[in-house]
């Protein structure tokens, strides 16, 4: 089968907005009993984040270089989270509405920004009108068969056996029963609807949890005959071989490469341990450069280069503990796993606030209220970020398939090469405590002569009889350089 993904995303820079905690505008308005901005995040509580106010701050996304935004849920529900959804046709009141959302995507759109958008379609709320239709007439309702019941009466809320099928047990979550006809046709119309009205793809929740290839071939099939261009990523944190034949996703959220740059940027002994309690992308180590090569360069032979090309590459988002926090506070951690991420195949994704040094734990304190004030950035990792950015978008080999080869992987040290159509970047990262001097072979790839010129400096070089001689790479960062055929 042929392998296609959308052109787009292997040139975006995505950004991940919680809705509720990004930002709140004047202009839309609020139930009385909201959390202050400020406040440590609740596992129930709302700080009141909307749609008007991310658009109020889209140029800071554009200022950042970001040209994709992933939203976690929108529709309406009684989570902060809203993973517990109550109608998948209504944007929840407290971020707007419908009519906000219209505004967003005219907003993200005129700046040449992509939303992609959240589907919770293996599980719904006890609010969701289907459900409730149960709870208030149990056997008698015509829509017993939208979910899986194994007793009456039903305990929806107090405690005991709820009497119904759940994610992970979890009354709160009742599960769609998806080999309804139904109810598959209900998701599936769900899909066209936001893709009609302008999102830009899908991110899949919990997606294996539907353990059906033709459920999301279909899905696949009709979303992409309205919008071809529409991006479909799963949430899978492990291999995912299965969805990714080029007939359901075109990508995962790539768990893999958050749990390699941590075990190599941050290393286990050196980690805050109690914030990777239940990690689901598998267990940080602390990596030797070559075990993080062996890492980086395994993820990519498991999937057909279109697929690799179009993974959401991830260093943290709201179902983790935040990076640096995890770095115990250390930037040139962060830094140096931001390095890796922007010139690695895939779209590299910033969860909001990682750009100006946020940090947060596990679940809900990940979750905290955006910083507005710029007094209280960190703004060497602001600019840091934008520095990263704008290389991915200068090289256009950083962004489509081609060669990728290592050329040193030994202590600490990491160097591996791009090369695509003449152009070629090498980007060496050093996650040591101290600066390394190496000469470093580069005959295979490169041609006598050839000149090599250091990013983000006036540096240029001559490769001589194969080697790029005496080279320095700062201890805990990294160094790029760019290739030029000799004249």
């Amino acid at each position: 089968m042929s392998v296609t993904t959308p052109n787009w995303v292997k040139d975006a820079i995505f950004y991940q907005i919680f809705p509720d905690r990004f930002a709140r505008s004047a202009f839309v308005d609020k139930p009385h009993h909201i959390e202050t901005w400020d406040s440590p995040p609740t596992m129930h509580g709302f700080k009141g984040g909307d749609l008007i106010g991310i658009i109020e701050h889209l140029d800071h996304l554009v200022e950042l270089g970001i040209n994709a935004i992933y939203f976690c849920p929108i529709f309406q529900s009684t989570a902060n989270h809203r993973y517990h959804t109550h109608d998948y046709f209504q944007v929840d009141p407290i971020l707007g509405g419908n009519d906000a959302f219209r505004k967003l995507l005219d907003a993200a759109h005129a700046r040449n920004i992509r939303v992609v958008i959240d589907g919770v379609f293996n599980h719904a709320s006890r609010g969701f009108y289907y459900f409730n239709h149960t709870l208030e007439n149990g056997k008698e309702s015509p829509y017993l068969d939208w979910f899986t019941f194994t007793k009456f009466p039903l305990h929806a809320y107090e405690d005991g056996q709820q009497g119904y099928a759940a994610w992970w047990n979890l009354k709160a979550l009742p599960k769609l029963n998806t080999f309804n006809p139904q109810v598959r046709e209900y998701i599936m119309r769900v899909g066209e609807y936001w893709i009609a009205q302008g999102a830009d793809g899908w991110r899949l929740d919990v997606p294996g949890e539907i353990d059906d290839d033709s459920f999301w071939q279909e899905f696949r099939a009709r979303v992409k005959a309205l919008n071809p261009a529409a991006y479909i990523v799963g949430e899978i944190w492990h291999r995912a071989d299965r969805w990714l034949q080029g007939d359901q996703f075109d990508a995962v959220m790539n768990y893999q490469f958050t749990r390699a740059a941590l075990s190599y940027c941050v290393g286990l002994k050196h980690a805050a341990k109690e914030l990777l309690q239940g990690s689901s992308y598998g267990d940080v180590t602390t990596a030797d450069a070559e075990q993080f090569a062996d890492l980086l360069e395994q993820v990519q032979t498991w999937y057909d280069p279109e697929i690799t090309y179009a993974q959401m590459n991830l260093l943290d988002s709201h179902d983790t503990a935040r990076f640096l926090s995890i770095a115990k506070g250390d930037k040139t951690a962060l830094k140096l796993a931001w390095l890796a991420m922007f010139t690695y195949p895939g779209a590299p994704t910033i969860y909001y606030g990682d750009e100006i040094g946020m940090e947060g734990g596990l679940d809900p304190d990940c979750r905290r209220g955006m910083v507005w004030e710029k007094s209280k950035w960190d703004n060497d990792l602001f600019e840091t970020a934008k520095k990263y950015i704008a290389l991915r978008k200068k090289y256009h080999v950083l962004r489509r398939p081609g060669g990728y080869a290592r050329l040193h992987a030994q202590d600490q040290i990491y160097v591996f090469a791009r090369q695509l159509e003449g152009e070629t970047l090498i980007v060496a990262l050093n996650a040591g405590e101290q600066l390394a001097e190496l000469d470093l072979n580069v005959g295979a790839i490169l041609l006598e002569g050839t000149h090599v010129l250091e990013e983000w400096s006036d540096e240029t070089r001559v490769i001589e009889s194969g080697i790029l001689r005496h080279i320095e790479i700062p201890a805990r960062d990294g160094v790029v350089w760019s290739a030029h055929s000799p004249h």
